[in-house]
């Protein structure tokens, strides 16, 4: 079968798959047909799963629908290759397969949203742009994806795609409310909503999504002045016009907007502390024009857009923040054109972006940069089994010049069965504007020490290979591969001076010569009697610092997640997950910490009451975990368990 006709069936069968998708697996585990999702990360163009030249996992806004989600983080758990991180403040950054969180590009429709993690200081920002209802799936590509997407996108990409408005009036509500077992606070709720449908029948459309969640603070065991877990609330609404003029054209306009607040109470450095309340108030904007089209020689794709997000921090003992404001602002404006030739698909692409930011830790109040970007990419069918994809980026930026970003990757169908794939690629990654900065500098540890930035750093390189193989049997999957990451020029930061005396450390930001981050991906799944599937996924990584010649911090060698679902009807569903993180090792003022294991265990149940009605419920953390109780080494913390109930009403 031709690419061509494999992919009109890949947007056949991705039509077909909400219909299906609440019935049991076990029921296509005799079937010939297999609904693969539809993915577009992996190469920009549409493809099904498993001709993707990528390792990427696909997470359905079904599977979302049977737990609680809040922001990004919950949505990616159980994800194969993936740890969440602590950056600062018991805040979360997603980890790709050993690389540091802020090598993941995070997209929202193939757009990239602000790196908040590379401007301001312990920053999850990016994981809670995009309302839970606004979501209909989740690609993760790991591995670096630098040949499409430039920069950060060293370790793989997390790309939201969401929902589009349709052909009729249609929309959802989700209720969801959480509270702790402990009655040591950290209540949640949640409201969702979406609606989108034709303004004018085959011509315009609206979809519009709105959501308020909150989550309360939670103290700390051993000092109940302090906090566990920082409090949050926020608000969100978008809105995305889409024109038709006619069936080849597309134009949608976009609008999304939000604010956050969160709090916490800590307690200052020296010899005097003074227990305080530190705030953040986190403002989003993103406004996007995007017009695709097909035409007799190809597609076309043209995009621009803005992403800003603005933090004011204030603490309430009366002392001014190291930085009380900041504001990150990306402007954006790409391009692409595919043209099919026989056995080749060419794309040809561009970018200009324009990253500022504003913050008193600059000397001179704000940093600015401007990156330029063409790509060139090649789709080739050798034979109905045999695909190849080529491609080439090249970034320019100001500071270092022209940088390229090859990739190659090849894909085998042995059979219906069986598919092999392979590849290795390079990518590039520029010190953050904060890094970059001479005239940059921060308070950081609680006061622990002052970081500096250095303009001396060079850009990370990472050169990538791996090797995968797919089997799809009659009731079971089962998928395994290799990777391997060599990186050069590593940014961590390092204590130059006055280690360890509290207050007086000084750090910079500093290239590692080099580091080899390895391993193994397995993963599985297997239709059992009884109306059971049981699904597995694992990874082993080896994480060496070359130059020091010890293990990366903040990397466990093994990472877990499992799954076992009951769907004894087409209405009802539960399913008990697990997650596995193994032991790792942290390192501070030169300094090394053990970070012990730990396993986290789910239990969520889902009973559909009409066509329009479902309601759903469980247990968060069954053994009730708690990370306080257990070392002072964790970055970050997990609630305690948690009991959580949701509805979810269609219309």
């Amino acid at each position: 079968m031709s690419r061509r006709n494999r992919l009109s069936n890949a947007c056949h069968r991705a039509r077909l798959i909400p219909a299906f998708a609440l019935f049991p697996l076990s029921a296509f585990a005799d079937q010939a047909l297999h609904l693969e999702p539809t993915v577009v990360t992996a190469t920009s163009t549409l493809r099904q799963l498993g001709d993707a030249p990528a390792s990427v996992s696909v997470i359905s806004r079904d599977e979302l629908a049977l737990r609680p989600v809040q922001d990004l983080e919950d949505a990616l758990r159980g994800t194969a290759g993936l740890q969440f991180t602590g950056v600062g403040m018991t805040r979360r950054g997603v980890s790709i397969r050993g690389m540091g969180s802020e090598h993941t590009l995070v997209l929202i429709d193939g757009q990239r949203i602000g790196n908040a993690g590379g401007a301001v200081a312990h920053a999850d920002f990016d994981l809670g742009w995009v309302p839970v209802e606004a979501i209909e799936r989740i690609e993760v590509v790991r591995g670096p994806m630098s040949s499409l997407y430039g920069s950060e996108a060293l370790g793989g990409v997390v790309n939201v795609i969401t929902r589009r408005s349709t052909d009729a009036w249609q929309g959802a509500a989700q209720l969801n409310g959480g509270v702790r077992e402990d009655g040591r606070g950290g209540q949640t709720h949640q409201l969702g909503v979406y609606t989108g449908g034709p303004l004018v029948p085959g011509v315009i459309g609206l979809s519009l999504t709105g959501e308020t969640r909150r989550r309360q603070e939670t103290p700390l065991h051993r000092d109940t002045r302090l906090s566990e877990i920082e409090g949050r609330d926020a608000q969100s609404a978008s809105a995305t016009l889409s024109w038709t003029p006619d069936a080849a054209q597309r134009i949608d306009l976009g609008f999304a907007s939000g604010e956050e607040d969160r709090w916490r109470n800590t307690r200052s450095a020296g010899r005097a502390p003074v227990d305080y309340e530190s705030r953040d108030r986190i403002e989003r904007e993103r406004l996007s024009l995007a017009h695709s089209g097909e035409w007799a020689w190809g597609k076309t794709s043209v995009r621009a857009y803005r992403n800003s997000l603005e933090r004011n921090n204030r603490y309430t003992n009366g002392v001014i923040p190291t930085s009380p404001r900041q504001e990150l602002t990306d402007d954006v404006i790409d391009g692409s054109a595919s043209l099919q030739a026989d056995t080749h698909l060419f794309t040809l692409g561009g970018e200009w972006r324009k990253e500022q930011l504003e913050d008193r830790g600059f000397a001179s109040g704000d940093a600015r940069i401007i990156h330029r970007a063409l790509f060139l990419q090649d789709e080739i069918e050798f034979a109905p089994s045999w695909s190849l994809v080529v491609g080439n980026r090249f970034d320019r930026h100001e500071e270092y010049g022209w940088h390229n970003s090859p990739r190659a990757y090849l894909v085998h169908h042995v059979s219906d069965a069986l598919t092999l794939k392979g590849g290795g690629g390079r990518g590039f990654k520029a010190p953050s504007l904060k890094q970059l900065s001479p005239g940059y500098s921060a308070i950081g540890g609680g006061g622990m020490f002052t970081i500096y930035g250095n303009p001396d750093l060079e850009p990370e390189i990472n050169t990538t290979y791996e090797l995968s193989a797919d089997y799809q049997g009659s009731g079971w999957t089962l998928n395994g591969g290799v990777f391997q990451n060599n990186v050069r020029g590593l940014i961590q930061t390092v204590c130059v001076a006055s280690c360890g005396l509290r207050g007086r450390e000084v750090r910079n930001y500093d290239n590692v010569d080099k580091a080899r981050i390895r391993g193994l991906e397995l993963g599985g799944g297997l239709d059992l009697p009884a109306d059971l599937r049981w699904e597995l996924n694992y990874t082993y990584l080896d994480a060496i610092d070359r130059s020091a010649d010890r293990r990366l911090g903040d990397r466990a060698r093994h990472l877990a997640n499992t799954r076992l679902q009951w769907t004894p009807t087409a209405d009802f569903t539960g399913q008990l997950r697990g997650e596995y993180v193994g032991s790792q090792l942290s390192y501070s003022s030169n300094t090394t910490y053990a970070v012990p294991a730990y396993s986290l265990w789910h239990l969520e149940i889902s009973q559909r009451i009409s066509d329009t009605l479902s309601i759903r419920g469980g247990i968060e953390n069954l053994t009730d975990r708690d990370f306080s109780d257990a070392a002072d080494n964790y970055a970050f913390t997990e609630p305690g368990r948690t009991y959580h109930v949701g509805v979810s009403l269609s219309f």
